[in-house]
């Protein structure tokens, strides 16, 4: 807002109330925050680095190596977003991260990619689920599932090596860009009318 311009705001104080009018100026008061959404985004990122979790690397480090193995291996531009967010979700769900990471992906990408990043959770831990006493196939529960090699094989090549302190990794602001033209409009939201 420039400065003396007032916001035209709802009048309501229950949604009951609301007039077509208010839901209009919401619209327009919200139009930049939701324009924000890839700085918050790109601020959740940095955070992951502040926490190593035991690892070898800290948490965005492993993020940037997943994205930089898919991008060199010539992956298109929303799995490779999907790869440098697939870990998003650890900063406020580390009980269902890979939840949490697809529900925020999943109005800006394809189907396949949300099952992957909902489901790498369950697919990573094949290579260490037996470590804990947990079962390891456990993943064998979506054997037949369209998206289960691809998932399978997104861990496999990206995922479950990507803690490697020496590794030329990218830099964040080398998938800046693609973030933003991935969340740049959302494909699908009960918020968006059918065209």
């Amino acid at each position: 807002m420039a400065d003396g311009e007032t916001m035209v705001k709802a009048k309501f104080q229950a949604m009951t109330e609301g007039t077509k009018e208010d839901w209009q100026a919401i619209g327009v008061a919200g139009t930049p925050f939701n324009r924000a959404l890839p700085d918050r985004l790109l601020r959740a990122l940095r955070e992951l680095g502040e926490d190593v979790g035991g690892f070898a690397v800290n948490r965005l480090e492993h993020s940037l190596q997943t994205a930089t193995r898919a991008h060199r291996d010539g992956r298109d531009e929303e799995y490779v977003v999907c790869a440098l967010m697939h870990d998003i979700g650890d900063l406020m769900g580390p009980a269902n991260h890979a939840e949490v990471g697809a529900v925020i992906l999943k109005p800006y990408v394809s189907e396949a990619n949300h099952w992957m990043v909902d489901k790498h959770g369950i697919f990573q831990g094949y290579y260490f689920f037996h470590h804990l006493g947990l079962d390891r196939d456990m993943r064998e529960q979506y054997r037949g599932h369209p998206h289960f090699e691809y998932t399978a094989q997104f861990c496999h090549l990206y995922d479950q090596n990507s803690f490697e302190p020496d590794y030329d990794t990218m830099p964040l602001e080398a998938f800046e860009p693609m973030l933003r033209r991935v969340v740049a409009h959302p494909k699908q939201s009960i918020y968006r009318r059918a065209e």
